[in-house]
């Protein structure tokens, strides 16, 4: 995975959990809601960009 990557997706966790602690501490369900699905949206890119560079690794073996 590239650094601009993980640059990214480290960016998206620690915005969608700062937008989640405002939304909890403002009472903003939406933005706290807003804030979650940020975070999982990271961390989700990071799993896929895991399993591409396993496969890439497989297929560059063979």
């Amino acid at each position: 995975m590239a650094l601009e990557d993980k640059l990214e997706n480290a960016k998206d966790k620690v915005v969608g959990k700062a937008k989640e602690v405002e939304g909890s501490v403002t009472g903003d369900s939406a933005r706290e809601a807003e804030g979650k699905a940020q975070g999982v949206f990271g961390k989700i890119k990071d799993k896929v960009e895991d399993v591409v560079e396993d496969v890439k690794e497989k297929f560059d073996k063979d």
